[in-house]
Order: C-alpha cells, then structure tokens, then sequence
C-alpha cells in the first residue's frame, strides 16, 4: 500500500490535485504483493514562467523508483509520471525474473501483472556490459575536499571515506550545477 508526502512549491495542494496525484500513482500498486509498504513522494513546482514540474520518488526494500516531468500542465506531468514509474518497473521485473527466478524474496516481491496489461518491451541492449574495471584506495577527507578533487578529475561523482565517520561517501555534481552527498550506512 502507497501512502504519500505531497508538497507543492509555488502551488497550493488542493483536495483536487490531492485526488488526482494518488489516484494515477496508486496504478503502480498493482505491480506489487500486498505487503509492500511504500511512501510516494511527491513533488510539484510551479515556475514564472508557468512551467510545472513533478517530482515522484518511491523508495522500497529492492528498488526505488524515481521519475520527473516537465510539462505546462501539471495534471498531463503527473500523467507521464506514471507511464515512466510503470516502464521502470516492467523493466526491473523483467531482469528480476530472468536474473533471480530461483531466489526467495526477490521474485515474490513483483505481482503477477496479466500481460494485455502492460506489454513488455524486451531488447538487446539491456544486458549491461561492464567494459571496463577500475581499483582504487579510498582516502580519508571531508566533503569539501571531495568535490574539489572531482572538479579537478573532471569527474560528475566522486567516491571517498569520511574523515570523521569513516563511511564511504559519494558527492556528485547535480544538473542544476549544486553538489549532491550520498552517504552509506
């Protein structure tokens, strides 16, 4: 079962977009067993120049599904979200279940889909072909010095241990120019 954190910027959250964001992402339901509980959050933006953006991001136990859509009509943006959120979750299911048939727990976690459903766009080129392996020693540095090495490599991420929790980290340049930090457990 979804349950949702919408946020408006510039826009109010009426009951009506309320009714209409759910009611299109709650359609992804179905791709998954009852007992999947999940929080879809949503993001809509408002700009001067009367442009919308949304913002959806689902995280879960096995994947987390993340799509956004421009579009002068925020209802049409919502309604290109969905079509994005279902082809990333045709294409995961499909690699799950050529991939990991025989495992417990990762092939349960899709529901059955009837196929007129939603067809199943098969290619080639969704075999990932590592061509190339690197090794490296993480050294020790705080944030700051994290990005400006990645600036200086020419790099948009850059992995690190964190001088003080001595996790690794990854920064990484965002297409709005900022920086982003991700930090693992």
């Amino acid at each position: 079962m979804l349950n949702f954190n919408i946020r408006g910027e510039n826009i109010e959250v009426t009951p009506a977009i309320r009714e209409h964001v759910e009611g299109k992402i709650e359609k992804v339901d179905r791709y998954f067993n009852e007992e999947i509980e999940a929080t879809a959050n949503v993001n809509l933006k408002v700009y001067n120049d009367k442009q919308t953006k949304v913002e959806v991001t689902i995280p879960m136990k096995n994947l987390t599904l993340r799509a956004e859509e421009r579009h002068s009509d925020m209802y049409a943006a919502v309604d290109l979200i969905v079509d994005k959120l279902e082809r990333q979750i045709r294409k995961y299911k499909t690699k799950v279940n050529r991939k990991f048939r025989e495992r417990e727990g990762v092939a349960t976690f899709f529901a059955t889909v009837e196929a007129s459903d939603a067809p199943v766009e098969q290619s080639d080129d969704e075999a990932y072909n590592i061509v190339r392996t690197k090794q490296f020693d993480l050294k020790p540095m705080d944030q700051e010095e994290a990005v400006l090495q990645m600036n200086m490599l020419g790099h948009n991420f850059f992995i690190f241990t964190d001088a003080e929790s001595n996790g690794t980290n990854i920064v990484y340049k965002r297409k709005d120019g900022k920086y982003g930090l991700i930090e693992t457990n």
